[in-house]
């Protein structure tokens, strides 16, 4: 195979996996900033039920000194009863009396509601406390995976380009060229196999000369469709006593 094409061909190779290594390293942060979240959410979650809990303690005890002091109010009231002189203070009294007692049911059944949302909270409560530095362990163990994974991609991706300066550096600037040139318009590929006579890139048949010639790897040409360089791989034994061979083909290496 002419040195330019099998050269361009791993150009192409260096310049797929580093592009795939930069998609990779550049969603790390994201991911990491994600698990981040979702730990600094569960924690702030945490936080506000502890709040909420101790709020709620507040308010219960708020509720219960207003039930003692109407309570209060309604002992005295009864005390009174037996010192009223006429039967319309009497029924004031006792009228009184009722109101305060509905009040202080009223205040009773916050109280429980209380009580109930309490015992829900403190469930959420102790659910997190119990998972909490689980959690911290298992976000800070899955960041220091994604930062040394992010480490090893950073490294490859450093030695593929040195390699592709390596090896771009051997190519005559005329192929090097063409090759920028083709990636900079046309999508996926600039470099594609051609297989059974066809571009492999836009699956249009190339003339027999021109696939004979490809076939030969003697020099450097390109798809008279798409214009992407063509290079020709000998498929494998199996392959070519299925199919009758196509003979005499030049391989990669």
């Amino acid at each position: 195979m002419h040195p330019d094409l099998k050269a361009v061909v791993e150009v192409q190779q260096l310049d797929q996996r580093v592009a795939e290594l930069t998609v990779q390293i550049d969603s790390l942060p994201t991911q990491i900033q994600t698990l981040q979240s979702q730990l600094d959410d569960f924690i702030h979650t945490h936080e506000e039920r502890k709040k909420r809990l101790a709020a709620n303690l507040k308010e219960r005890k708020d509720l219960e000194g207003d039930s003692k002091v109407i309570q209060e109010k309604i002992t005295k009231h009864k005390d009174q009863l037996y010192q009223v002189k006429t039967n319309e203070q009497y029924r004031a009294m006792l009228k009184e009396i009722e109101g305060e007692e509905g009040n202080n049911r009223k205040i009773e059944d916050q109280i429980l509601e209380k009580m109930i949302e309490a015992e829900d909270i403190q469930k959420h409560v102790q659910e997190a406390a119990a998972r909490l530095e689980g959690e911290k362990a298992r976000v800070a163990a899955e960041i220091k995976r994604l930062q040394d994974e992010r480490q090893k991609e950073l490294d490859e991706r450093g030695r593929l380009q040195a390699r592709r300066k390596e090896v771009a550096a051997a190519l005559s600037g005329s192929v090097l060229a063409l090759y920028e040139r083709i990636r900079s318009y046309r999508p996926g590929a600039a470099v594609v196999e051609v297989r059974d006579g066809l571009c492999t890139a836009c699956n249009v048949r190339l003339r027999p000369q021109v696939y004979n010639e490809v076939r030969t790897g003697e020099a450097v040409l390109t798809c008279e469709n798409c214009s992407r360089i063509l290079y020709y791989l000998e498929p494998p034994a199996a392959e070519q006593a299925a199919g009758g061979g196509e003979g005499t083909r030049v391989t990669m290496s």
